[in-house]
């Protein structure tokens, strides 16, 4: 569905740097892992948007692949500008659930084989954060997993544009999650965003707008390991 509005034009309300960024010592590896099997007591900050319209609810899976590069980098892909749903956003491989998945971990590894061609032996899933249900009707499972290097993309042409790579520490670092408000329909609606400045598979510079649903999901990931 395409949006009514340009995100990356609207005026940031506010920036978190309040907020401390988390240590080298909380984003390891093995403190990630250790984070997940032994979960604190926690509240998600963001569970629901504000509908764009009115559907049947329908049940997705996404894969927040954490790669173990020198340091933790969360694996992104760029959605084609032809779909229907999210076109040309950021966001995680994932998609749908599908009857012949077991769980939630089971969509969100076939999806991302299907989406860009991540073999499941390179993924050691952590665990799920609650659900995070979307403006335009889908419940979201977030599914954390390490990835281990060696793996290669092969991003299906029809649904990805683009595959980059995000330092974890710079997505865990409230000082670069900025705040942004509008009224759309009547309805007041706030999100964030957290701008990336790569390079895009070309090795050309590249400005990537992390926002929506993917920003607030990892926003909640940032709330979970600072608990």
């Amino acid at each position: 569905m395409a949006l009514s509005f340009d995100p990356q034009q609207l005026p940031v309300v506010g920036i978190d740097d309040h907020l401390p960024a988390l240590t080298a010592d909380v984003l390891r590896s093995a403190a990630v892992r250790h984070r997940f099997l032994m979960p604190p007591e926690w509240t998600p900050e963001i569970k629901k948007e504000p509908r764009f319209f009115e559907r049947t609810p329908a049940h997705a899976s996404v894969l927040v692949a954490l790669v173990e590069r020198d340091e933790l980098t969360v694996l992104l892909t760029q959605r084609t500008d032809h779909l229907h749903d999210h076109p040309g956003q950021i966001s995680f491989a994932g998609g749908r659930v599908e009857e012949s998945d077991g769980d939630a971990a089971a969509t969100a590894l076939r999806e991302a084989r299907e989406e860009i061609g991540l073999e499941e032996h390179y993924v050691d899933v952590l665990g799920a954060m609650p659900t995070y249900t979307t403006g335009t009707g889908f419940i979201v499972t977030p599914v954390v997993a390490l990835v281990r290097p060696g793996f290669t993309v092969q991003p299906d042409p029809f649904e990805v544009a683009d595959v980059f790579e995000v330092p974890l520490s710079f997505l865990m670092n409230p000082a670069n999650h900025r705040r942004h408000a509008i009224d759309v329909d009547g309805a007041s609606r706030q999100f964030y965003s957290m701008p990336w400045d790569g390079v895009d598979e070309q090795g050309r510079l590249k400005r990537f707008f992390i926002w929506g649903a993917t920003a607030a999901m990892l926003r909640n990931l940032y709330r979970f390991l600072a608990a």
